[in-house]
C-alpha cells in the first residue's frame, strides 16, 4: 500500500492491527528486485568514482550505506559503500581489503561527507558512523535516519529495513542470508561474495532507504515529532556512537576474585538447601526444586503450576512463600548468586575488546517504546544494584588510568518531579520547592501527622505509593507490594489523592486524552500509541490506562536526559576537555574525568542536567566521584 493506506488511515493502525498487518492484508505478495526495473551501477575505477562524486555533489541529499565484514561496528572492515539519490537507482563502490588502498578510495568521499549543506540519509546511521570513524572519517552532513524516524512515528512496530520495506513499500529486499548463508560455521564473509551480487544487494539497500525517507519525512511533520527528531534523536546518534567508542575500563582481577568468592558462597548455600531438603538434588533445576518443595516438603497445599504442568517456582511464586519454610529464601539466594556469577562476573571479561582493553556497550535508541535508552553487550540497565552483592559488580568499572576518576551524576526522583510539574499539584510542588524529603512529606499528608512524627514504616509505605502512582498501580498492586490488606492499600491511595488532587486529575485527563486521540505524549511531543485504551477486555484496557499515565512521565524523563547528554557532549568537545561521557543508565550519567578538569566539569554537567527541560519545580542532581563506579555512585 502507498503512504495514504498506511499512514492516512491512522484509525486502522492505532486501534486495529499493526502497519505490517494492514500491509499484509492488501498485499499478500511483495515485489522483489526481479519485479522492479532498477539501475544499479558498479563504480570500480577512479574515473567512475570521479563521475559519481560529480553527481552526488550536485544533489542536496544522498542515501549512504556501508557493507562490512561483520556486525561489530568497532572492529568490522568496509567491503563496499553504496549511494542513491533517486528511487530505483543506485551505485556500489567496492573497497579493497588492503588497508592503504581502502583508505585512498574512502578519502575521496571525505569532502562529500563533510559538506554541512547536504543531508545524509541512512538506516541505522550509528553503525555507518562507527565504520567510517575506524578509517578516520567523520560524517558532518545533516542526517536523516529512517530507523529513528520510524521509531518516532510508530514506536511499537519493529524498525528493521526489511520489515519497513514490506510494510511501507510492499517490497521484499534481497536477504543477507541469500548472499552469505545462515549463521553458523558455513556462513561466508561479505568479502567472499561475488561483487556483482553485493552490488545488487548494497545498492538496493541505499535505494530502499531513500524511498523510506520519502515516506517518513512528511509523517514526522504530521505527527508533530519533527523537532524531536531533528533536535534530540538525530544529534543523539553521534553522542551515543562516541560513548560506545570510548568504552569503559574493567578491573578483571577484581571480577576474578569476586567470581571465586561467589563460587564458595554458591557451594555453601547449595549444601544448606540440601540439608533442609534432607536429600541431594539439582538446585538449578526448576522441576526438581518444585518436586522437593511441593511433593517432598509439602510447603503449601495448593502449589501453582505452569502451562506444561510443572510446578511454578519463579521468583514471584517463591517470594510469597519465604516465611513458610527457610529453604525458600535459600533457593532465591542461590539463584541470585548463580545469575550474578554467570551473567555478569564471568561474562564481562569476555566482552573486553582486544584492541582497546575496554568494554564497549551498544546503546539502543529504538527499543524501549517510552523513549528510554537500552543497552546490550553488556546490558548496563540490568546490572543489579538492589543487593549488596549486585552492587559489587559496579566496583569492577574503573577509570582509564591513574590520571582519571569516575564521576556519576544522577537525577534525584526525576519522575516524581515531572509528575509534580505536569500536574501542577500545589502540595507536591511546594514540597519540592522547599527541598523536603518527598516521601516524608507525602507520609505526613497521607497519615495526617506532622513530618517530625513520620515513622520509617510510614515513609516506606508512602514511598511505595509515590512510585506506584507513577505506574498506575491500584489497591491490589500496592497491597501485594507492601504485603498489607487490600482495604488498607485502598485507604492509602484514597488519602493520597485527597492530598494530591491535581495528580488524580492529571491521571484522569491523560486516560481521557488517550481514549479520544489514541495516544499520549511527553513534554517534547514524543507519542505513545495506545490502541488498547478502548478495548472491551478490562485487563487489556487497564494495562493501556496504566501506560497512559506512565508514558508521558517516563518518556519526559527520557527526553530530559537525552537533551542533557547532547548539551554536555557539545560543551566537552567545543572546549576540548579530556573528560569523556561514557555510560548512561536509567537517570544516571557516568563520566571518565581527567582529574585536573574535575572542578570545572562538575558545574557544567550539573547545569545542563538541571536545565534540560523547563520544569516548574527544582531539579536535583546527585554527584559522586570515585576510583570505581560503586564508589562514584
Amino acid at each position: 500500500p502507498g503512504q495514504t493506506d498506511l499512514f492516512g488511515a491512522t484509525q486502522d493502525i492505532r486501534f486495529g492491527g499493526t502497519a505490517t498487518e494492514s500491509a499484509t492484508e492488501s498485499a499478500p505478495s511483495y515485489k522483489t528486485i526481479k519485479d522492479v526495473e532498477h539501475h544499479y551501477e558498479l563504480v570500480d575505477t577512479p574515473e567512475k568514482i570521479t563521475q559519481l562524486l560529480s553527481v552526488l555533489n550536485g544533489a542536496s541529499e544522498f542515501c549512504f550505506d556501508s557493507e562490512t565484514t561483520g556486525l561489530n561496528a568497532l572492529e568490522a572492515e568496509v567491503v563496499g559503500i553504496s549511494f542513491s539519490i533517486k528511487a530505483h537507482h543506485g551505485w556500489y563502490v567496492p573497497i579493497p581489503e588492503e588497508r592503504q588502498q581502502a583508505q585512498e578510495i574512502l578519502n575521496r568521499f571525505v569532502p562529500l561527507l563533510n559538506d554541512t549543506s547536504k543531508t545524509l540519509i541512512g538506516q541505522n546511521i550509528k553503525y555507518d558512523y562507527h565504520i567510517l570513524q575506524s578509517y578516520g572519517i567523520q560524517i558532518n552532513n545533516k542526517m536523516f535516519d529512517t530507523m529513528v524516524a520510524h521509531f518516532l512515528i510508530m514506536p511499537e512496530m519493529r524498525h528493521g529495513m526489511d520489515i519497513l520495506a514490506e510494510s511501507y513499500l510492499s517490497y521484499s529486499p534481497v536477504s543477507i542470508s541469500t548472499l552469505i548463508g545462515k549463521k553458523g560455521k558455513e556462513q561466508l564473509s561479505m568479502r567472499q561474495v561475488p561483487i556483482e551480487q553485493i552490488k545488487e544487494y548494497a545498492a538496493e539497500d541505499a535505494d530502499i532507504t531513500l524511498q523510506l525517507k520519502e515516506k517518513f519525512a512528511p509523517e514526522l511533520k504530521k505527527n508533530e515529532v519533527e523537532s524531536l527528531f531533528n533536535d534530540v534523536e538525530v544529534p543523539l546518534i553521534k553522542v551515543l556512537a562516541n560513548m560506545e567508542r570510548e568504552g569503559i575500563h574493567l578491573d578483571v582481577a577484581c571480577l576474578k576474585e569476586f567470581s571465586g568468592q561467589l563460587q564458595i558462597d554458591i557451594t555453601i548455600v547449595e549444601k544448606e538447601i540440601q540439608d533442609y531438603a534432607g536429600t541431594k538434588f539439582n538446585v538449578s533445576s526448576p522441576k526438581q526444586v518444585g518436586e522437593i518443595l511441593f511433593e517432598y516438603l509439602k510447603i503449601t497445599e495448593k502449589p501453582k503450576k505452569t502451562k506444561t504442568g510443572q510446578y511454578a517456582t519463579g521468583e514471584d511464586v517463591l517470594s510469597k512463600l519465604e516465611k513458610v519454610h527457610p529453604i525458600v529464601s535459600k533457593i532465591l539466594d542461590y539463584r541470585e548468586l548463580v545469575k550474578l556469577k554467570s551473567t555478569y562476573v564471568d561474562t564481562l571479561p569476555e566482552l573486553i575488546s582486544k584492541h582497546t582493553s575496554h568494554i564497549h556497550t551498544s546503546f539502543n535508541q529504538v527499543v524501549a517504546v517510552t523513549g528510554r535508552l537500552s543497552s546490550d553487550n553488556p546490558n548496563l540497565q540490568n546490572i543489579p544494584i538492589r543487593t549488596e552483592r549486585g552492587r559489587q559488580i559496579r566496583k569492577a568499572f574503573i577509570p582509564r588510568d591513574k590520571d582519571h576518576v569516575l564521576l556519576s551524576a544522577d537525577y534525584s526522583q526525576i519522575e516524581l518531579r515531572i509528575v509534580a510539574s505536569i500536574s501542577g499539584d500545589p502540595n507536591m510542588c511546594e514540597a519540592f520547592r522547599l527541598g523536603k524529603d518527598i516521601h516524608t512529606a507525602t507520609a505526613a499528608k497521607v497519615f495526617g501527622v506532622p513530618e517530625s512524627e513520620v515513622t520509617k514504616e510510614m515513609r516506606y509505605k508512602s514511598k511505595s505509593v509515590n512510585f506506584g502512582i507513577i505506574y498506575g498501580q491500584g489497591a491490589f498492586g500496592l497491597a501485594e507490594n507492601l504485603n498489607i490488606p487490600r482495604a488498607e492499600a485502598k485507604a492509602l491511595i484514597d488519602n493520597y489523592f485527597k492530598e494530591y488532587a491535581a495528580i488524580k486529575s492529571y491521571m484522569d485527563n491523560e486516560i481521557n486524552f488517550a481514549r479520544e486521540n489514541g495516544y499520549v505524549k511527553t513534554l517534547l511531543g514524543r507519542k505513545r500509541w495506545l490502541r488498547d485504551i478502548t478495548s472491551n477486555n478490562a485487563t487489556v484496557r487497564s494495562f493501556a490506562e496504566r501506560n497512559a499515565i506512565n508514558a508521558p512521565i517516563q518518556g519526559s524523563a527520557a527526553d530530559m536526559i537525552k537533551v542533557a547528554m547532547i548539551n554536555i557532549d557539545r560543551e566537552l568537545r567545543e572546549k576540548n576537555f579530556k573528560t569523556k561521557m561514557i555510560l548512561q543508565v536509567h537517570d544516571e550519567l557516568v563520566f571518565d574525568v581527567y582529574k585536573p578538569e574535575l572542578e570545572t566539569v562538575k558545574p557544567i554537567i550539573e547545569q545542563y542536567m538541571k536545565n534540560a527541560l523547563p520544569l516548574n519545580v527544582p531539579v536535583e542532581v546527585g554527584m559522586g566521584v570515585g576510583e570505581n563506579w560503586l564508589e562514584a555512585h
